[in-house]
C-alpha cells in the first residue's frame, strides 16, 4: 500500500459515507425512514438490489472459488431470472396492495400474528448472522494480508455503515449503493483487463480459455442428477430458484429495496433489471478468477495463499519440510510455464496438441498434491490454522501485481461491497424489529416520531450486534458458501409460508404455524445428518436442495394439516 493507494481508498469511502449522510439526512417519519417515501426510481431499485446481494464476500470468495473449482458455481444463479418473474407477477403487487412496511406484515393480514412473528424471528436470526459475516469477511482478509488488527477492522467497517444508515435509513442505503456499484464494477473491469494485459504477449483470450479448459476450469454446466454435487444445472434451476425466490421475495433486506419504489411498475422494472444482469455479472466475476488462474500459470505462486499460514510455518519445527515443498513448487511452476508457452504456440497454429494438454493436466495434479501436503504440514504446525485459502487468492493477486492506485481502488471495491450489503442488512433488521416485533407487541399507542426513533435505535443495536458477531466469527471453508448455507437453512420454510399465503387460500393460520415449525426443525435435522457431519466435498446432499425441501415440506404439511386437523377452520382473510 503506497500513499496514493491510501488516498484513493480513504477518499472513496469518505465520499460515500458523507454523501449518503448529507443527501438523506433528516427523516421525519417511519415511512420516510423505512420506505424512503416511495420515491426511488426503477434504476436505483435495480442497482440497490444488486448491491445488496453483491457483498464483499462475492468479490473475495467468488474469484477464489473459480481459481480452485472453475466456472461451475455460476449454475447457482440459473434459477434467479425465473424467480424475478414470479416475484414481479405475484409478490410485488400483493405487497403494494396491502401497503406494508415489511414483508412479514403481510403474513398477519393473511394468517395471524404468530405466523408473522415466526417468519420475522427466522429472518432476524439468519440475517443477523449474515450481516455479521458481511463485516467479518473483508475484515479478516484485510487484517491477514495488510497486518491490520481484525477487531479494529470489524469496528471500522461496522461504524462506517452505521453512520449513514442511522442517519437516512432506506433512502441513504439506496443512494449510497449507486456509488458503491459504480466503484465495484469499475474496479472489477479494470482488474480483468489488466490481467489480460499481464498475460504473455502472443496469448489471446481464446488460448487463455484453452489453458483454463485443459485444467477443467471451464466446465460451466453439469447436467448430472447426483444430489451430492453442490452445483449442477438441476440444483441451480430448482434449489437456486427457491433460494432466489426466498431471498428476493421474502428477505426484508431485499424486499425493503423495492418497496421503496415509486410504483408497482418501477419496483418490477428494478427487479427485472437485476434478473437480466445478475447472471452475466457473476459469470464475469468467476471468469476473472479463472483468468487469475491462467495468470499464475506464468508467474510465481505461493504454496498457500493465506499469509498467516506462512508465519505459522516459519515459527514451527516443520519449516524445512515446508520449504522443501516450496522448492518443488517453484520447479513445477517453471515447468508449467514452459509447457503452457509451447501449448499457446501450437494453439496459434490452430492445433490443440493432445500431448501438451495431457502434460498440463499432469502438472496441475502434481501441484494439487503439493498443496494438499502443505495443508497437512500447516495443520501439524497449528491445528487451529485455516488451511483453505480460496478467499485469499484474489487478494494476493491484487496486492502483488496491481499498480499503485489500483490497489487502493480494489480495497475500496471490497469495502464498498461490504458496506452496501451490511447497510441493507441493518436497515432490514431494524425495520423488522421495530415494525414486526416492537410496534406489534406494544400495548399502548405511540406517536410516529416514537417509532422513527425506535427504528433508528434498532439500527444502532443491530449494528453493534453485527460487529460483535464479526469479532467472534470463524472462517469457514469458503465465505460465500457459508452465507448461502445459512440462507438455505432458513429460507425454505419462510418461502413456503409466503407461497401458501399467496396461492393456497384454503390453508389457514393454525395449519400454517405448526407446519412451519415442523418444517424448520426437519431442515435442521436434514442439514446436520446429510451435510454438517461430513467433510467438505463428501456431503450426502448439496445444500441448495435445502431451499426446495424446506419450501415443499412447508406447503405439503400445511395442506395435510388443514385437511386432517383443521378442516372446520373458517376463512377469515379478505386478502385477494
Amino acid at each position: 500500500m503506497q500513499l496514493f493507494d491510501w488516498i484513493v481508498l480513504i477518499v472513496t469511502l469518505l465520499f460515500i459515507v458523507i454523501y449518503g449522510s448529507w443527501k438523506t439526512k433528516g427523516s421525519k417519519s417511519v415511512e420516510d425512514f423505512i420506505l424512503g417515501n416511495n420515491e426511488t426510481p426503477w434504476y436505483t431499485v435495480g442497482l440497490s438490489v444488486m448491491a445488496t446481494q453483491a457483498s464483499a464476500i462475492t468479490f473475495l470468495s467468488t474469484p477464489g472459488q473459480a481459481y480452485h473449482d472453475g466456472m461451475g458455481f455460476v449454475q447457482f444463479y440459473f434459477g434467479l431470472p425465473i424467480a424475478m418473474i414470479v416475484i414481479c407477477v405475484t409478490f410485488i403487487p400483493m405487497y403494494h396492495k396491502n401497503k406494508v412496511y415489511t414483508a412479514y406484515e403481510f403474513l398477519e393480514k393473511r394468517f395471524d400474528v404468530k405466523t408473522r412473528s415466526l417468519a420475522a424471528i427466522l429472518f432476524l436470526v439468519q440475517r443477523g448472522l449474515g450481516t455479521g459475516l458481511t463485516i467479518y469477511a473483508p475484515a479478516i482478509i484485510l487484517s491477514a494480508i495488510l497486518g491490520w488488527n481484525l477487531t479494529f477492522m470489524n469496528i471500522v467497517i461496522g461504524l462506517l455503515v452505521i453512520v449513514y444508515t442511522f442517519s437516512g435509513g432506506t433512502k441513504a442505503v439506496n443512494v449510497t449503493q449507486k456509488q458503491q456499484m459504480f466503484v465495484i464494477m469499475s474496479g472489477m473491469f479494470i482488474t480483468f483487463f489488466l490481467i489480460l494485459h499481464y498475460l504473455p504477449q502472443d496469448m489471446t483470450i481464446s488460448s487463455a480459455m484453452h489453458i483454463a479448459g485443459a485444467n477443467d476450469k471451464m466446465n460451466i454446466v453439469d447436467f448430472s442428477f447426483n444430489p451430492e454435487e453442490k452445483y449442477t444445472f438441476w440444483s441451480g434451476i430448482t434449489g437456486g430458484f427457491f433460494l432466489a425466490l426466498a431471498y428476493f421475495g421474502t428477505d426484508q433486506s431485499q424486499v425493503g429495496r423495492y418497496l421503496s419504489g415509486k410504483s408497482v411498475k418501477e419496483s418490477q422494472m428494478g427487479l427485472i433489471m437485476n434478473g437480466l444482469l445478475k447472471v452475466p455479472m457473476q459469470f464475469f466475476i468467476l471468469l476473472t478468477g479463472v483468468m487469475v488462474f491462467v495468470f499464475f500459470q506464468f508467474n510465481p505462486v505461493p504454496l498457500n495463499f493465506n499469509p498467516n499460514n506462512k508465519i505459522v510455518i516459519e515459527k514451527s519445527a516443520y519449516k524445512d519440510e515446508y520449504h522443501a515443498l516450496e522448492t518443488k513448487l517453484n520447479k513445477l511452476s517453471e515447468d508449467k510455464k514452459v509447457i503452457n508457452l509451447l501449448y499457446i504456440e501450437q494453439l496459434n497454429l490452430d492445433y490443440d496438441n493432445p500431448i501438451l494438454r495431457k502434460e498440463l493436466v499432469t502438472l496441475s495434479n502434481k501441484e494439487k498434491d503439493l498443496r494438499d501436503r502443505a495443508k497437512e504440514i500447516i495443520s501439524k504446525a497449528d491445528s487451529n490454522s485455516e488451511t483453505n485459502d480460496k478467499d485469499y487468492v484474489f487478494f494476493h493477486f491484487i496486492l502483488h501485481y496491481l499498480p499503485k492506485g489500483l490497489i487502493g481502488l480494489l480495497l475500496a471495491v471490497i469495502l464498498s461491497a461490504a458496506m452496501s450489503s451490511t447497510a441493507s442488512g441493518l436497515n432490514a433488521l431494524a425495520s423488522t424489529t421495530a415494525i414486526d416485533i416492537y410496534k406489534r407487541n406494544l400495548k399502548t399507542q405511540k406517536s410516529d416520531k416514537h417509532y422513527l426513533n425506535a427504528t433508528k435505535f434498532f439500527t444502532l443495536f443491530w449494528g453493534i450486534v453485527a460487529i460483535l458477531f464479526a469479532c467472534v466469527g470463524t472462517l469457514f471453508e469458503n465465505l460465500i458458501q457459508l452465507v448461502n448455507i445459512i440462507g438455505s437453512i432458513f429460507y425454505g420454510t419462510v418461502l413456503g409460508i409466503f407461497l401458501v399465503g399467496f396461492y393456497l387460500r384454503r390453508v389457514q393460520e393454525k395449519a400454517m404455524f405448526y407446519s412451519a415449525i415442523i418444517s424448520q426443525i426437519t431442515i435442521f435435522v436434514i442439514y446436520y445428518f446429510m451435510i454438517y457431519i461430513y467433510p467438505s466435498g463428501q456431503e450426502k446432499l448439496g445444500y441448495l436442495w435445502l431451499n426446495f425441501i424446506g419450501a415443499m415440506l412447508t406447503i405439503l404439511l400445511s395442506l395435510f394439516m388443514q385437511i386432517t386437523f383443521f378442516r372446520k377452520q373458517t376463512v377469515t382473510t379478505d386478502l385477494v
